[in-house]
């Protein structure tokens, strides 16, 4: 049977781990033994213990390297430690590290790279780098509140009020939305930058605003990052960051590119911020997108400004992290294992798999074809670079924890199979509409629906003025109403709804009985429709809830 190792990680300072006791129990589910080194998981403060309740064996280094799967954060800095021909799990950078690749390759087994996840929808539960920026963004919040000199909330009290701090977060990938997620429910005023302007709904939703530059927007991405910006761009973005960091208490960025970080907070900005405020720089181990940034320490400007650049932001959240982590891996051999009888299968066929085979049987396979993707209707040119925290060109390769932008994506065959039917032409796009026609129909439009009205109202009865009178007041009503309702609450809202569509159903269910043939057809429409809304409703309520649920 195939024995799946987890040893202790090898790099200096470093407290996560590739596998956790829940996520050895689903391990052990799937056929495999596991072996976990003894103190493996005692940085993110998991015990032996729990590892053997789970079903492990506590082994020694050598044996935890030696099995046949190795899973680990990192590749260990001697690959001779591994078995001839066994299979390692870990993230390698291969793109900054050849090197690496080149000895895995001797080795004459197979390292797949968790970092090099291709970035299509069915393959987002594996994505590692997800995982890390997402933490990232969150512990960013947190680094940035202690080094904070006020609360991030407001509060009025019978000494006075205090104002609640204002956050600038430059990105919205998944960490700039896991940082403004963070820094909202503590209190803070939220602002958020990007140049896709499709992200806008992202951030609005919560609960922060979209800080917008029109002469810095590019158009809506094919792929869901953003490509290159031209020099007008650029300068428009460094207006939005100088204005942005001037007026803010706290500045997050999160542009990371290929493990290099571009510059978006200069030394002029830091020099006119307020003295007290905080830079957190998540692409330190980059660089750093601020010029003041060191990475790995955290200093203070001159003029009072405290920059933070750890690089290892997602370790200091070792045991939620190192969960996570562990179930991109779990969802990893999951893949690899179809019969679930603990034999890994490999199938370089998979766009998946294939993508992240790094190297297998002494050759390299670095790098994979390339995947198309597309999350809009047209797809990406060729050769489009991808942003990362859309600041910038490129996407992140490396294992550090930058903002990728969380796009959801499909796959595009780059070429039909033997015998596949040619795909249609896409249909040429239509011409815009001149803006001087579009306005004269809407108003012929907004004419004809008044007459139209007015007839109605000229010859209907009494009654049913009355009741189009309500009608119009409560469309007036409910529109305000609801389009002022936070995004946080639409779900509660949709509840709401539903309970409103239950007595359009009683209300109906009444009136199918009317002698009128024509209300007995409108009330049955009704209730169809009110019955959809409700059992719909309380479908996703429920798929929404079950998100949030703390499974394994």
């Amino acid at each position: 049977m195939t024995t799946i190792g987890i040893p202790r990680e090898t790099q200096p300072g470093e407290r996560l781990v590739a596998g956790t006791p829940a996520t050895v129990a689903r391990l052990v589910k799937l056929g495999y033994d596991v072996v976990v080194e003894a103190g493996a998981g005692q940085g993110a403060t998991y015990a032996d213990d729990e590892y053997a309740a789970a079903g492990a064996v506590i082994v020694d280094a050598a044996a935890a390297w030696g099995a046949d799967v190795v899973t680990a954060v990192h590749a260990p800095d001697d690959v001779s430690v591994l078995a001839e021909g066994a299979t390692l799990v870990a993230m390698l950078a291969p793109a900054a590290h050849p090197e690496v690749v080149e000895s895995l390759r001797e080795r004459g087994g197979t390292a797949m790279a968790l970092d090099a996840v291709p970035r299509i929808s069915r393959a987002q539960s594996l994505d590692v780098l997800s995982t890390l920026s997402n933490v990232a963004g969150y512990r960013a919040v947190i680094e940035a509140a202690a080094a904070y000199g006020g609360m991030f909330g407001g509060q009025v009290t019978a000494a006075g009020k205090t104002a609640p701090a204002t956050v600038f977060v430059i990105g919205a990938g998944v960490a700039g939305l896991a940082a403004i997620g963070a820094a909202g429910s503590l209190g803070a005023q939220v602002r958020a930058f990007d140049v896709r302007p499709e992200v806008g709904e992202q951030i609005e939703s919560m609960g922060a605003t979209f800080v917008q530059a029109d002469d810095a927007q590019q158009q809506v991405s094919s792929d869901g990052y953003a490509s290159a910006l031209s020099e007008a761009q650029e300068r428009a973005s460094a207006a939005v960051y100088a204005r942005e960091s001037a007026s803010a208490d706290v500045v997050i960025t999160t542009a990371l590119v290929r493990g290099s970080a571009p510059t978006t907070i200069t030394g002029e900005m830091v020099a006119a911020m307020r003295p007290g405020s905080v830079v957190v720089d998540l692409a330190a181990s980059g660089g750093g997108n601020c010029e003041a940034t060191v990475p790995g320490q955290t200093v203070v400007t001159d003029n009072g400004v405290t920059v933070v650049g750890w690089t290892d932001l997602p370790g200091r959240l070792p045991r939620h992290t190192s969960q996570l982590f562990g179930t991109n891996v779990v969802h990893l051999m999951q893949l690899l294992t179809p019969g679930k009888d603990g034999v890994l299968v490999l199938d370089l066929d998979d766009q998946v798999q294939r993508g992240m085979t790094v190297t297998h049987g002494r050759r390299t396979l670095w790098p994979p074809p390339p995947v198309a993707v597309s999350a809009a209707a047209t797809s990406a040119p060729a050769g489009a670079g991808a942003s990362s925290g859309g600041a910038v060109a490129g996407a992140a390769s490396s294992g550090a924890p930058g903002d990728l932008a969380d796009a959801v994506t499909e796959v595009i065959p780059a070429a039909p199979s033997p015998g596949a039917k040619a795909a249609r032409p896409p249909k040429p796009p239509r011409p815009p509409l001149d803006p001087a026609r579009a306005a004269q129909r809407r108003t012929m439009l907004y004419a004809l629906g008044a007459v139209l009205v007015t007839l109605a109202i000229a010859f209907a009865p009494a009654a049913f003025l009355g009741h189009f009178t309500v009608f119009v007041l409560a469309v007036f009503v409910g529109y305000y109403v609801i389009s002022h309702v936070t995004h946080s609450l639409h779900t509660p809202l949709m509840a709401q709804t539903n309970a409103i569509s239950g007595i359009i159903v009683v209300g109906a269910l009444l009136q199918i009985g009317s002698d009128d043939w024509l209300v007995t057809i409108l009330a049955c429409i009704a209730a169809a429709l009110a019955s959809i809304n409700v059992f719909g409703g309380f479908l996703v309520a429920n798929r929404m809830i079950r998100m949030f649920r703390k499974d394994a």
